[in-house]
């Protein structure tokens, strides 16, 4: 059995510890908007938070979320709220969407740590995120907007 914290709730999960995080997030617990891209943690559409930094969750074991705090993107805000996901409608971010769970995961994680980056700042942090649309530039253009609104 493994425990943690998905989204401000406590769970227990009785799948094989090996699972990639990834897979029990989907499958058992039902919280799909973490989306698969690769499975080598090489794209950033899995990207979700464990103790509020960014991790591919395609490549973690579930063994690693025991006692700990999983944030999807489920459970960023309940109603949309959080300022990059006000930021990504506001300029209309997405084009095809798959990426953008995961993006807006990066970003969110970003602007906890560092609350005004520069444009090295967001580029580094996000260069871990592929957007095939390339939306990069609207991408940038929200982070910074939602720098402004916290």
């Amino acid at each position: 059995m493994t425990n943690f914290n998905l989204n401000g709730r406590e769970v227990t999960i009785d799948d094989d510890p090996s699972t990639p995080l990834l897979w029990v997030v989907r499958d058992t617990l039902g919280m799909t908007g973490t989306k698969f891209g690769c499975g080598v943690a090489q794209c950033g559409a899995c990207t979700l938070h464990i103790d509020g930094e960014p991790v591919r969750s395609c490549v973690v074991p579930l063994s690693e979320a025991e006692g700990r705090s999983v944030t999807t993107i489920e459970g960023l805000s309940q109603d949309g709220s959080h300022p990059v996901q006000q930021a990504w409608v506001e300029l209309d971010v997405p084009q095809c969407g798959y990426c953008q769970s995961g993006q807006i995961m990066s970003a969110a994680a970003l602007l906890a740590q560092n609350p005004k980056p520069s444009d090295t700042d967001i580029d580094e942090a996000m260069s871990g995120n592929l957007c095939r649309c390339g939306t990069y530039l609207r991408i940038r253009a929200a982070i910074h907007r939602a720098s402004e609104m916290t």
